[in-house]
């Protein structure tokens, strides 16, 4: 059996033996290393043929070179010979950090192919048949130099509409592939949506926090597509620099669709590339570049975010943030303070110094003075420093936002989260989180805030129902929010089921355990609770704490656990600072009335954010009948639930 020689695909066709490639029988420059790339990609249509396999189809062991930089280039000049595009390709299709794929129709000859398609009209590819008698002298009939070009051009316009003809003849599958991918894409509806991490093509491992800023930047923007639930920020960059099929990512988001893409910036330009894939029959879309000046990123995202509402049918929301002019060395400093804003803990004054160099920058720049808002904030609620040190700047800066930009959820969400952790305003702190979520309904931390806000106001059912939502936008984030939800809404075996359930998909979530073992201890499991928060520290590499905790309750139970406990928050305390809160958990733990009185008393005067959870929080449900318990909840204004 022959081995097919020439591959026709649209006006193309390629030969194998000779590695010519004709568009219209007119040959087309092509070098050796784009013609082993299309060879491959031909020879199995519709198929990823990975960059594993094209590096060493194309290069030899011991060939030194930028790979990355090599197939792409190579793959950009195969592009050029077939007048293709990565944005919108008809021929080549990229696969994100994958490979590549031939998405054309193509039929295959074994046979080579007439002379007449293979050569380019008028080059002398085809010769003249001469007549019957062409021994015979001709007598009368030598032809004149006006008849001859006649010929010779009539003879070129034959040639050139069999070609166009053959190549209409061949387009026809196309056309009807197509057809049936238009019909198939309205099919396939997209309600649900994961952006994966932007790669960075740059070449450049600093530019990491570009890409990275980029994608937080299009999930919000397209967050706010009413009809859409995009999947948050923090769920999506355990997927970065990973290689698994998108159905399965699909599946484990719960999402219909994946948006994937990449993003260049060289020098004062991006370059973005996106496609739109339908998860679970790995159809693709729609796909498009962009490119902009780095002044000009904004727009870029409203239009990605038009063109991928176009795409599922929706609407954007109604009237949007106003459109400012950003610097390109302001936006710089913001996306920085973004990522170290989601670094660890320990970074909050990292990224606390971008955010106020971004506004140094450019003083207007409102999304900045909210992050600079959240950042002081964060100090607070870690338990870094006392609240009346740095909320009023948090304060400071949230209002700047709003002033500068009032339709910004995140600053919404910013004073909501003031009003309800500082000034203990429940109104305001209701009215800011839900405007947030007006604005942004797929905003996953306004949910997360929304619930603390419902659940101060003894609001139990629909802080738990705003916590499921937060877990559909964030499943892996905060994959313990909802069992806590449920056990501070005294339902304590939902909780215990959700924590198993969770951590059964997760079990190397150090969270998880520890809700686990709260659980078990309000269910009076005390042998359970002390095995999963033994393994809570073991995944946190907390083995000093470990030893320690295991020592204590082979002395003496769980109460030797909350003795040493107090005994290590007091050794800390000598060395820095230690919230109130802490102390009021850990005598709370042991039962202990009069000590656990005294810290809350503590938290009160120094407006601790945790005292907000004071009467949703079980274990100091035995304070409930003590009126200095009831005095600390009546000045704060809280609605009493004993």
């Amino acid at each position: 059996m022959n081995t097919p020689r020439t591959a026709l695909f649209g006006p193309y066709v390629l030969d194998l033996r000779s590695g010519e490639l004709r568009k219209f029988g007119t040959k087309v420059k092509m070098g050796e290393q784009a013609f082993q790339i299309l060879s491959m990609l031909l020879e199995t249509p519709g198929k990823m043929v990975t960059r594993e396999d094209l590096r060493t189809k194309l290069w030899a062991n011991d060939t030194f070179v930028d790979f990355d930089h090599g197939l792409n280039s190579a793959v950009q000049r195969l592009r050029d010979c077939l007048s293709d595009s990565a944005g919108k390709p008809r021929w080549v299709e990229t696969i994100p950090r994958r490979g590549y794929r031939f998405i054309g129709q193509v039929e295959w000859s074994d046979e080579s192919l007439p002379s007449e398609i293979l050569s380019k009209p008028g080059d002398g590819g085809v010769q003249v048949e001469s007549s019957e008698d062409d021994s015979q002298p001709s007598v009368g009939l030598e032809p004149s130099d006006a008849s001859r070009r006649a010929w010779g051009f009539n003879r070129q316009i034959a040639l050139l509409a069999g070609a166009v003809l053959i190549s209409l003849l061949a387009m026809l599958p196309i056309v009807r592939r197509i057809q049936g991918a238009s019909a198939a894409k309205r099919a396939l509806p997209i309600k649900s949506l994961a952006v994966l991490p932007l790669e960075n093509l740059s070449g450049d491992p600093t530019q990491e926090y570009f890409a990275d800023g980029m994608t937080d930047e299009v999930i919000t923007m397209l967050a706010k597509i009413p009809a859409l639930r995009i999947t948050s920020r923090t769920s999506v960059m355990q997927y970065k620099r990973v290689h698994r099929p998108l159905r399965e990512i699909a599946q484990q988001l719960g999402v219909d669709g994946i948006l994937e893409g990449s993003v260049v910036r060289t020098g004062n330009r991006v370059h973005l590339t996106a496609q739109l894939i339908h998860a679970a029959s790995d159809t693709h879309l729609w796909a498009e570049t962009f490119d902009r000046d780095l002044s000009d990123v904004g727009s870029l995202q409203n239009e990605l975010a038009r063109s991928i509402a176009k795409q599922v049918g929706a609407t954007t929301s109604g009237p949007g943030s106003p459109a400012r002019h950003i610097s390109p060395e302001a936006h710089d400093a913001y996306l920085l303070g973004h990522y170290y804003w989601f670094a660890e803990a320990d970074e909050y004054e990292k990224s606390r110094g971008y955010f106020q160099r971004a506004i140094d920058l450019q003083p207007d720049y409102a999304a900045a003075w909210s992050g600079l808002a959240d950042s002081y904030a964060a100090t607070a609620m870690v338990g870094q420093l006392p609240s009346k040190a740095v909320m009023p700047q948090a304060e400071a800066a949230a209002k700047k936002a709003l002033e500068l930009d009032d339709l910004d959820a995140e600053a919404h969400k910013s004073m909501a989260a003031i009003q309800l952790f500082y000034r203990w305003d429940w109104k305001a702190a209701e009215r800011e989180s839900a405007r947030a979520l007006e604005l942004n309904p797929n905003f996953a931390e306004g949910h997360h805030l929304r619930a603390y806000v419902l659940r101060s106001l003894n609001r139990m059912d629909e802080a738990v129902q705003e916590e499921r939502k937060t877990m559909e936008l964030d499943p892996f984030a905060k994959p313990f929010v909802l069992g806590f939800a449920l056990l501070r809404a005294r339902q304590f075996d939902a909780a215990l089921n959700e924590a198993r359930i969770r951590s059964d998909a997760q079990p190397n979530n150090a969270s998880l355990h520890g809700l686990l073992s709260y659980a078990y201890f309000l269910k009076g499991m005390e042998k359970e609770s002390e095995e999963e928060s033994e393994r809570e520290l073991q995944l946190e590499g907390e083995k000093d704490r470990l030893a320690e905790q295991v020592q204590a309750y082979r002395r003496g139970g769980l109460p030797a656990v909350g003795a040493q406990n107090v005994d290590r928050l007091k050794r800390k305390a000598a060395k820095q600072y230690v919230s109130p809160s802490d102390f009021a958990d850990a005598y709370a733990e042991l039962g202990r009335k009069e000590e656990t009185i005294r810290y809350l008393e503590e938290c009160y005067r120094e407006r601790s954010p945790h005292l907000v959870f004071l009467q949703s929080d079980p274990f100091f449900d035995f304070l409930h009948s003590d009126p200095r318990y009831r005095a600390i909840i009546n000045k704060m204004g809280l609605p009493p639930n004993y």
